[in-house]
């Protein structure tokens, strides 16, 4: 009997031992092996194991869109550092952009105002003609924005909030804290904002009660990052750490009392710039003190599972995760991103986005074939596509 002619469940079975190289080597021995080995599920077991390619250790595939086949291979140039980097945009004035990626728009703040962008076409030099929308409203530069599936959710340095409703010319402003707000996330109905005025504030997104504060939480410390848990039970803020109190704190988004803290030893100005949850249970944060943090709250809250450090003792402003295995993390000095393996303590590679101007990421996010990442000065696009040369380590 030849191969291919066994039952389609006993081969998946036989080519599921079968590791990345001996696939692509399958695939070229005739034509029935080629198109029996683009299918997915031929590729879904290794995909798990290799960074980027979408599959969360949930099982959930974030790019179905693509071939798991070609996104193993792109894996690869992830992986080595092979890549091509482009310059997106350009702008005159130092700023502090943020970004965020909604499936072919990326959302880029530029002083007061939030514009998105089409993708598709950008890597032909016409990034900046394809701008789509523009939010505005705001008299100071945006501190921080969210999305979901209807709203953008700004906060400024004016103390405003605004929620964007983006299908509609129309939006509702209010004054949400005393100070800039540095901070805000979304999930559900819900809306977490943090200010330089040592306050996190509980909003609704619900239409009937828009810009009613439900709750004011005194933190005694300026609030760099909150996050709300994917439960909607807790939240967490990251702040300045400049007080005597624990820069981490995890609440409850009832009744909006402290739940726990997490850590015991950060030093003084350790401030937390980003968090990002992963699962209920399971986030990610970083700051000042040059390290990245994981924490299980299902083992321990006082101590983080697993820790990596930036290599030049640089703060790192921000980070992103496929929620499997890969971080991606923006440096403080000369635009650095580094991705790291959480399988290593080591880096696992390092991209310097620019040599002339120290400037820190302040922003990046990423998805299966490109990496996006915003200087003061600049937006970066680095295509994981190509099969050019390895940038300098």
């Amino acid at each position: 009997m030849l191969f291919f002619q066994l039952p389609e469940d006993v081969l998946y079975l036989i080519l599921s031992y079968l590791d990345y190289k001996s696939l692509c080597r399958l695939s070229q021995v005739c034509k029935r092996s080629y198109h029996f080995t683009l299918r997915d599920v031929v590729w879904r077991r290794i995909a798990k194991h290799f960074i980027n390619t979408g599959m969360t250790r949930e099982g959930t595939d974030l790019y179905p869109t693509i071939a798991l086949k070609d996104r193993v291979k792109i894996s690869q140039n992830w992986s080595h550092g092979v890549c091509r980097n482009n310059v997106l945009l350009k702008w005159k004035l130092n700023l502090l952009p943020w970004l965020q990626l909604d499936g072919d728009l990326l959302y880029l703040s530029q002083a007061a105002d939030i514009g998105a962008y089409d993708l598709r076409g950008a890597e032909r030099g016409r990034f900046q003609h394809n701008r789509v929308d523009v939010f505005s409203g705001h008299q100071e530069d945006v501190c921080r924005f969210t999305l979901t599936d209807a709203h953008l959710i700004s906060a400024g340095g004016d103390g405003k909030i605004i929620v964007h409703y983006k299908n509609r010319d129309y939006s509702v402003e209010y004054y949400g804290h005393n100070q800039e707000v540095n901070c805000i996330d979304c999930r559900g109905e819900l809306i977490i904002s943090g200010s330089r005025d040592k306050t996190a504030k509980v909003w609704t997104l619900n239409p009937d009660q828009l810009g009613k504060c439900l709750h004011t939480i005194p933190t005694y410390d300026r609030v760099w990052s909150v996050a709300i848990s994917p439960s909607l039970c807790t939240f967490v803020t990251g702040t300045a750490c400049c007080e005597n109190f624990a820069p981490l704190r995890i609440w409850d988004t009832e009744r909006c009392d402290l739940v726990t803290c997490l850590g015991t030893k950060f030093r003084r100005g350790a401030g937390v710039l980003d968090i990002v949850y992963e699962s209920p249970f399971q986030l990610l944060t970083c700051g000042y003190d040059t390290f990245i943090r994981y924490w299980d709250l299902r083992v321990c809250s006082r101590k983080s599972v697993m820790e990596w450090e930036e290599p030049h003792d640089n703060a790192l402003y921000c980070m992103k995760t496929d929620k499997n295995y890969m971080i991606a993390s923006g440096s403080s000095y000369y635009g650095v991103v580094r991705l790291w393996d959480k399988r290593q303590t080591r880096c696992l590679q390092m991209f310097q986005l620019t040599s002339s101007t120290s400037s820190p990421v302040y922003s990046l996010c990423f998805n299966a074939t490109h990496l996006y990442a915003a200087v003061d000065s600049a937006l970066y696009s680095l295509d994981f596509r190509t099969s050019g040369p390895r940038p300098k380590r």
